[in-house]
C-alpha cells in the first residue's frame, strides 16, 4: 500500500524569495506563469506518487541495470597521469596578476 506525500503549494512569497537569492528579477506575468508552473510540478510528483512501485525492484547502480560487468573498474575510465600545462606559461595571462586570475565582481551583495 503507497503512503500518500502531500505536496506543499509554492507561494508567490516563496518564488519571489528563490528569484532574490538567485538575483532574478521577474516581471509580475512571469512570477504568475512561474507559480503556475512549479506548482504543476507539484501536482505531477504528487500523481507519481500516488503509483504502487512495491513490484518493483530498486536499482542500486545504473551500471548493473546497462548489463556491465558488476566490477566498477569494467566501466569507469582508468585513471592516467598526464601532463598539465606549465604555471608559468598560465600565469602569463594578461588577466592575470602573476599568482591568482582576474575576474569581474559578479555578487553585488
Amino acid at each position: 500500500m503507497s503512503e500518500t506525500i502531500l505536496m506543499e503549494r509554492v507561494t508567490l512569497a516563496d518564488l519571489r524569495r528563490v528569484a532574490e537569492l538567485a538575483s532574478l528579477e521577474l516581471s509580475a506575468g512571469e512570477e504568475h506563469s512561474l507559480l503556475r508552473d512549479l506548482n504543476s510540478i507539484l501536482d505531477y510528483v504528487a500523481e507519481l506518487n500516488e503509483i504502487d512501485t512495491s513490484t518493483v525492484a530498486a536499482m542500486a547502480q545504473v551500471g548493473e541495470a546497462l548489463g556491465n560487468d558488476s566490477d566498477p573498474r569494467a566501466w569507469l575510465r582508468s585513471d592516467v597521469v598526464a601532463p598539465s600545462l606549465h604555471r608559468e606559461r598560465v600565469m602569463a595571462s594578461p588577466d592575470s596578476d602573476g599568482t591568482f586570475f582576474k575576474v569581474p565582481k559578479v555578487i553585488e551583495r
